[in-house]
């Protein structure tokens, strides 16, 4: 179930993180983050792209009402999900990068396949 992790952060703040890095994941394809964080975005992800296949206007604000950029939502329903027309999940794609220098935290790449 998505949301189950803290983040170690309030309700307010991991909801506007989660929401940013779905956001930022949809218009550029791929980003670095730590793994925990990337399986929560890829939860997130995966359902926005699901809510995308169907293209009604319903969908498109519930869509509009997550990803905060209405440029990202129009991608995602006219170039993202027609390419997973026929796919049922596993649209994005979790690569392990090692630990980051500063405090060794697990880093991963998150991108869409």
């Amino acid at each position: 179930m998505p949301g189950t992790r803290k983040l170690g952060r309030d309700a307010a703040h991991r909801t506007a993180m989660l929401r940013a890095m779905v956001t930022f994941l949809l218009d550029k394809g791929k980003i670095e983050t730590t793994v925990y964080r990337a399986k929560e975005v890829r939860s997130m992800t995966e359902k926005m792209i699901t809510l995308a296949k169907e293209n009604s206007l319903h969908n498109k604000r519930l869509a509009l009402a997550f990803i905060t950029k209405e440029s990202v939502v129009k991608k995602l329903f006219d170039e993202i999900a027609p390419k997973y027309r026929e796919t049922n999940g596993g649209y994005t794609r979790i690569t392990k990068l090692g630990p980051r220098r500063g405090d060794a935290a697990e880093m991963a790449s998150i991108e869409l396949v």
